[in-house]
Formats: structure tokens, C-alpha cells, sequence
């Protein structure tokens, strides 16, 4: 008997008035999940006038009930907005009232980095969730002060030396250099290793990343996932769609976009943004095939499934970075989802 997991991209419910409808075009899909994941993008906090911790993501506690409704059984929120010791302990309690698991932020270290393991009819799915992007201060959970669990990447910035005039002319700009810091890499892989004896399914959550590319400290932590026991990696961050990879025969997700978004930092509204929603099968404890989905927003914020030649440019792009990552995607006959497998690329819309 297979079962079904489906990964979701970012919730951040800044700048709504009222969520109880967001989810009803795809909360049926939803229901019919044995799992269903998301990263969490804002806190259930509400401020006060002495609050000093302002950085994050805050709505009223009372707009978690959303998440129940679209059926989620668990979110992440090892993340950059998810700021603040009273908020992350609020938002913790309010999704433990409403039955949601959490993972990645807790009272302390101990519990912030410890994974979440559900079982469905026999199958253990693990999830583990870390952020490479955070704050420097107050921000990593402590050994007795609440936080987010952290991963952690550098960055160098080195002369263009392939461009013959980098040498003589000013003002030519660098080349970026990221890399997994070795001690973060090395504890991460420890705790993945450990999470598959507890586990079936592995899923190791990651937030990172700066817009479209794939740098070289995310490979290094995704591979190095897989490389200790992870079956599927899951990306998040940038808030648009980042590639697919299949490394040794497991799906690299490096960024699904957003899921429901509509106010970011200062008021900005995402006026148009467009997610992934992943489906992932499960026989006999093993994660078999994986279906992808587009989805969008209508003009009342509720997240909807798109058709992918209704975004043509994203989806060619999209097949573009498989075929370099040793992946294909295939079309579905009704156009509203595609299939992963091994192999050069051969999905047409």
C-alpha cells in the first residue's frame, strides 16, 4: 500500500487581514495527504508596546487555525523571520494547541535541533530542519535561551582572474565564493545518520540561499544530507523557484518558492509570486516517484494549482537546470504536473 507526502513552500501570513479562506481551493488535495510539510515564514506573536525583538514575521496567534484547515501536520521554522524568544515559545504553544508538529525552533538548543519523526500505519517519516540564514545575535538557540537551529555557510569574494582585464581595469566586479562551514557539515551529517535509524523516510529541510543560483555551500550541505542517509532534501528561502537535482538517485528540492505569501520586509508586497508543490510516494518505506505541481494566488489570496503553460518561461527554465542535474521532467496529459526521473531532460508544454 503507498502512501503520499507532500511538500509545501513558504507561509508567512504578514499583511493579512483574514486567512480562513486561503486554503480552500487546495485543501481537498491536501486531505488526501498521509503528510503534508511546510515551512513556516512568520510567528504567532502578538507585539507589545515594550517588546524590544521586532525582526520578525508577526501575526495574531488566532491566523493559525489556516494551517489546520489545509490539513498540514507539520511546519519548520528554523528560519530568518521566525525571530524572537517570546514568539518562537508562543508559536511553538499555539501549534501544539492546534495538533500541528513542529520542527527547528525551540526553548533551547537540545529541543531547537532535535527532529521530528511522525508515523503513519507503520512508516516513520524524520524530518530535520536547520537554517543557514539568521540572525548573529539572539537568534541561534542556546544551551538554555529559545532559538532556531542553525547550519552554517562562509562566503569570500576573489578577483575575476579568468577575465584577462580583471587585472588592469578597476572596478571589475568579484567572484562570490560560498563554502559549508567543516564543523556545521560535520555535526549535520552526525544528526541526519542518527535521524535515519529512527526513520523510514528521511527529509532533511533546509532554509538558504540568495535568489535563483544554487551556490556551491548549499550543494555542499544537500549532497552531504544525502551522502548520510536523507532520501529527499527540501530547500526554501529565496521565495521563487530554485532547480531540481537528483544526486545518487535522491531529489535535491533547492527552493519550492512560495505556498502563501503576501507581505515580505517594510510593507513590500509580493504582488505576483509563483511555488512548487511536491508529491512524494511511498511503497513499502521508500520514496518511489515525485510529482510536482505549480501553484499561484487569485485575486483573493488563496493559493490555487496553476497550469504549466500558463508559466512557460519558468517551467522551460526549470527542465533547463534538471537536464544539467542529471533530471527529467515529464508532463502530466492535463498539463498540471509533471513527473521527476533520472535521465536528460524531455518535458515539453
Amino acid at each position: 500500500m503507498s502512501q503520499t507526502l507532500i511538500l509545501l513552500g513558504d507561509i508567512n501570513f504578514k499583511g493579512m487581514a483574514d486567512t480562513s479562506r486561503n486554503f480552500e481551493r487546495i485543501a481537498p488535495m491536501l486531505a488526501s495527504a498521509d503528510v503534508v510539510f511546510a515551512n513556516l515564514e512568520c510567528c504567532f506573536h502578538r507585539l507589545s508596546s515594550d517588546t524590544d525583538e521586532r525582526r520578525g514575521f508577526y501575526v495574531e496567534p488566532a491566523m493559525a487555525r489556516a494551517l489546520k484547515d489545509a490539513h498540514l501536520h507539520a511546519v519548520g521554522n528554523a528560519n530568518n523571520v521566525n525571530i524572537g524568544r517570546a514568539a518562537i515559545l508562543e508559536t511553538n504553544a499555539t501549534l501544539d494547541d492546534l495538533g500541528i508538529a513542529h520542527v527547528g525552533a525551540g526553548r533551547d538548543a537540545r529541543s531547537a535541533q532535535a527532529p521530528l519523526v511522525i508515523e503513519r500505519d507503520g512508516v516513520r517519516y524524520g524530518i530535520l530542519q536547520r537554517t543557514a540564514v539568521y540572525w548573529p545575535d539572539n537568534h541561534e538557540a542556546g544551551h538554555a535561551a529559545p532559538g532556531v537551529a542553525v547550519i552554517r555557510g562562509h562566503t569570500a569574494y576573489r578577483p575575476a582572474l579568468q577575465l584577462q582585464s580583471a587585472r588592469t581595469r578597476p572596478g571589475v566586479p568579484p567572484e562570490v565564493i560560498t563554502w559549508a562551514d567543516p564543523e556545521s557539515i560535520a555535526l549535520f551529517r552526525d544528526d541526519i545518520a542518527a535521524l535515519r535509524v529512527q526513520a523510514d523516510v528521511v527529509i532533511a529541510s533546509l532554509h538558504w540561499g540568495f535568489r535563483r543560483e544554487v551556490l556551491a555551500y548549499q550543494r555542499e550541505f544537500a549532497q552531504a544530507a544525502i551522502d548520510a542517509g536523507a532520501d529527499l532534501v527540501y530547500g526554501h528561502g529565496p521565495h521563487m523557484i530554485l532547480p531540481i537535482e537528483l544526486y545518487r538517485g535522491k531529489p535535491i528540492f533547492y527552493g519550492l518558492g512560495n505556498f502563501s505569501f503576501h507581505m515580505a520586509h517594510n510593507v513590500d508586497l509580493h504582488h505576483e509570486w509563483l511555488g512548487m508543490v511536491v508529491e512524494a510516494t511511498i511503497t513499502d518505506k521508500e520514496l518511489v516517484g515525485w510529482r510536482i505541481r505549480f501553484v499561484e494566488r487569485d485575486e483573493g489570496n488563496r493559493t490555487l494549482i496553476a497550469k504549466l503553460d500558463a508559466h512557460r518561461e519558468e517551467f522551460e527554465r526549470l527542465c533547463g537546470y534538471a537536464a544539467q542535474m542529471n533530471a527529467s521532467l515529464t508532463t502530466s496529459e492535463d498539463g498540471l504536473s509533471c513527473d521527476l526521473t533520472l535521465g536528460p531532460a524531455k518535458a515539453t508544454v
